[in-house]
């Protein structure tokens, strides 16, 4: 979860190389994991701090709050709900725990606006360590960005600070500052992931498995199939993912990542960008192709050279159509599918085009999604996500929100930020139908709560 910028200088002075290294993101936050990292001691800790069952599902009625000053602004809320009833005041002290999560967050929110200066607010107003499992923490979610609130659960800090570098919270501090919601908001946040180590490359690689193969690494798949294939220890209440992270691998294949991972960093910026931006229309497209990582692979299409794909202009037209007739398909939409255009189209192209390689399909598809996205002057086609359903899509996430509000375990800053998010949203949708500055547009838009 850090944003890196290649730095190739040659012969500086010394003062001014040092200056540089210290002060690029890509050495400044790259934290290698050590290999010594034992998990059957991670096992150990995180035991007695696994989630708590809830049997009447009503979340706690105590808590233990202090509110610390973070940054600029109103204070953060440290909150530890059920912190006796649940059994946390027999091994911690309350405030102890909330001024060492307030270091942590501290430290975060610095790495975060260092990443991406353009950062003006990052709406922190409440850290939750939650001590049972919900509909806004799953069983196995080690965390999950609300409204202005990060939820995380006692297992997941110690996995963070053990293992993951604070990976996790700078993941969950992204999500803060993102203006909707849906899979390039994932995209984003796992970007961050990779840049401060390529084994999160390797445990989130369906959002850049295709762009590595088909541009830096052709043998890819090896690796993967490297990393997974190392043993774990089911039994153990530390996750397989922690587990394969941990775990040594071969290290010439990590600088092989870490390179492509530094001439992939541009890509990831103008991802960054073009989700806040665009937040709404790659959020549709990314659910309407079945693809969390399109918004990537567009901006690969624009700007990185695709590899020939040796076939002739009758076979390239009849693989375009396939996939015209795949990513324009509003089947996820309307029905709630989440079938992956790309790899419908593919096995068209290999059964009626006879097309086996699956790096030629690669190539093929990064030729139609320049064709399809990327405009003659090199501005990307946004305009396709319009009409009826996406104004439907993006009025099904308020929708959703809106049945989030009445989930018991939302805090009272979640509902607040909550309203505040979908006023915003109604409004956007009603400045956009009625231009008109005379139509006011506030007046009756959040009538609906």
């Amino acid at each position: 979860m850090v944003k890196a910028h290649l730095m190739t200088r040659g012969f500086l002075i010394l003062p001014y190389v040092l200056f540089f290294w210290l002060f690029n993101p890509s050495n400044l936050f790259a934290q290698n994991v050590p290999v010594s990292t034992d998990v059957g001691e991670l096992n150990r800790l995180i035991q007695p701090h696994l989630p708590h069952p809830l049997p009447d599902e009503n979340p706690p009625t105590d808590t233990f709050n202090v509110s610390i000053s973070l940054q600029e602004g109103t204070p953060v809320v440290f909150s530890i709900p059920g912190f006796h009833s649940l059994g946390c005041a027999k091994c911690h002290e309350g405030e102890s725990l909330h001024f060492k999560a307030a270091d942590r967050m501290r430290r975060v929110l610095a790495k975060l606006k260092t990443i991406q200066p353009e950062l003006r607010e990052i709406p922190l107003r409440q850290y939750i360590i939650q001590s049972w499992s919900d509909k806004l923490l799953a069983p196995n979610q080690l965390a999950h960005t609300t409204f202005d609130t990060i939820r995380i659960s006692p297992a997941a800090i110690l996995i963070d600070s053990k293992v993951y570098q604070e990976a996790t919270h700078l993941h969950e501090s992204l999500h803060l500052t993102q203006k909707f919601v849906g899979p390039a908001n994932e995209l984003e946040a796992y970007s961050l992931n990779i840049i401060s180590d390529p084994r999160f490359l390797l445990l989130n690689f369906p959002y850049f498995e295709d762009i590595i193969k088909t541009f830096f690494i052709e043998n890819f798949s090896e690796i993967l199939n490297d990393f997974y294939a190392r043993p774990i220890r089911k039994q153990l209440f530390v996750p397989q993912e922690t587990q394969w992270f941990v775990a040594p691998f071969n290290e010439d294949q990590l600088e092989r990542l870490r390179q492509a991972i530094g001439k992939v960093t541009p890509l990831l910026d103008e991802v960054s960008r073009l989700n806040r931006d665009y937040p709404k229309e790659f959020a549709y497209l990314s659910e309407q192709t079945g693809n969390p990582a399109l918004l990537l692979e567009i901006v690969a299409a624009k700007h990185l050279p695709i590899p020939d794909s040796g076939v002739s202009e009758e076979i390239r037209r009849k693989a375009f159509s396939f996939f015209d007739l795949q990513m324009n398909k509003k089947d996820n939409i309307r029905l709630g599918y989440k079938i992956n255009r790309k790899k419908e189209a593919f096995l068209f192209i290999q059964n009626q085009l006879m097309i086996k390689d699956p790096v030629i399909h690669l190539r093929l598809y990064f030729e139609y999604i320049k064709k399809s996205f990327v405009k003659s002057d090199g501005k990307i086609n946004v305009q396709i996500a319009e009409g009826e359903d996406f104004n439907s899509y993006v009025l099904s996430k308020i929708k959703g929100v809106r049945k989030m509000i009445s989930y018991k375990g939302m805090s009272k800053i979640e509902r607040e930020a909550a309203r505040k998010w979908i006023k915003k949203m109604l409004f956007l949708d009603q400045a956009k139908k009625n231009p008109n500055p005379s139509l006011g547009g506030g007046g009756d838009v959040g009538e609906n709560f």
